[in-house]
């Protein structure tokens, strides 16, 4: 027993913020490197009151509006998010109090960052094969603005917020995941990492006084703390290892996939990836240079997107893999 993703929806905040903007705030900024860079012109950002939780129901709601039949079948729902409206309950069980599904409905939030679309599926996979359920959501949906500092140059001009929802059912592997590969390096769990505001390091007056890195980032220790070199370093060195054995182990090559969608990460991520696999450009999608990284909601807006353009159609082969905080990464290939 396999799975399929039946239907994708996402929702961006109304407010923008455009480089131009991020340029009059920090005069000091070479928005013009960094563009060149990231790939970002432009990122939406979730409104003070707005959460992930608040654009996931948006989401929904879009969703059900096109497949009634959805709200009425869904018996699981997988919320992926570091931007929980609560550190307890976990923000499944309030979506599924918004929509009044019933009991028997399983719910499940995962602490996943850019690598959670993929976990998620594995998860969902692994509930279908095992009967627990047959009509799972997929729910993916971070407001990382509320977590960067607005002197961060490296984090705040890279990610913005958003959500996407799949709703995703039992199916054979003629018309969905063919298959899946999840792995983690905890060793390096400080290259993305939130110091403050756990039990670990709880929130203190230390713990909100700025300070400036060799690059003049400025955080705190209750912002994001990105390693980006040494993200990109392992990017390099895992991403293409794991791509190479998935497709060795199904009998493929890089020529059988009709488009690979990777995590939404950054230009110079992405462009450094598409070189080393050596992928032609019309099979690889990128697409974010108005929304900026999305992190765990980045691959199901791309794959909606790439649907919707006419990029790949319903039976093409999909490769998509994401990669982040933990660290972790995963890479599955889809019938799409």
């Amino acid at each position: 027993m396999s799975i399929k993703i039946n239907e994708i929806a996402y929702y961006l905040p109304e407010q923008i913020i455009t480089n131009e903007e991020l340029q009059e705030r920090n005069p000091t900024w070479d928005l013009n490197m960094i563009e060149k860079r990231t790939g970002v012109v432009k990122r939406h950002v979730a409104y003070e009151h707005e959460t992930a939780l608040d654009m996931s129901f948006e989401t929904c709601k879009n969703l059900f509006s096109l497949h009634k039949e959805a709200q009425e079948k869904i018996d699981g729902i997988i919320f992926c998010t570091q931007s929980q409206d609560y550190i307890i309950p976990p923000n499944a069980c309030i979506l599924h109090k918004r929509f009044g599904w019933p009991d028997s409905v399983f719910a499940l939030d995962i602490n996943m960052a850019c690598s959670g679309y993929i976990y998620g599926l594995a998860i969902i996979q692994g509930l279908v094969s095992t009967g627990v359920v047959k009509n799972a959501l997929l729910v993916n949906a971070d407001t990382y603005s509320k977590y960067i500092h607005k002197k961060d140059r490296s984090a705040s001009v890279l990610f913005g917020d958003g959500a996407a929802v799949s709703w995703i059912s039992a199916s054979d592997k003629s018309s969905g995941l063919v298959d899946i590969q999840c792995e983690t390096s905890g060793i390096n769990y400080e290259r993305f990492i939130i110091p403050a505001g756990g039990c670990r390091m709880p929130k203190s007056d230390k713990t909100s006084i700025p300070e400036s890195d060799n690059s003049g980032n400025v955080r705190t220790k209750e912002n994001i703390n990105m390693d980006g070199i040494e993200i990109l370093r392992f990017v390099n060195s895992r991403i293409p290892k794991q791509i190479h054995m998935i497709l060795k182990r199904n009998m493929m090559t890089i020529d059988d996939i009709d488009l690979f969608v990777f995590h939404q990460a950054s230009k110079t991520i992405l462009d450094s990836l598409r070189r080393q696999l050596k992928i032609k450009s019309e099979k690889f999608y990128q697409g974010f240079s108005d929304i900026g990284n999305t992190v765990s909601a980045s691959i199901p807006i791309a794959l909606k997107d790439a649907l919707d353009c006419g990029k790949i159609v319903r039976g093409d082969k999909v490769l998509i893999s994401g990669f982040g905080a933990g660290l972790s990464w995963g890479t599955a290939i889809i019938n799409i």
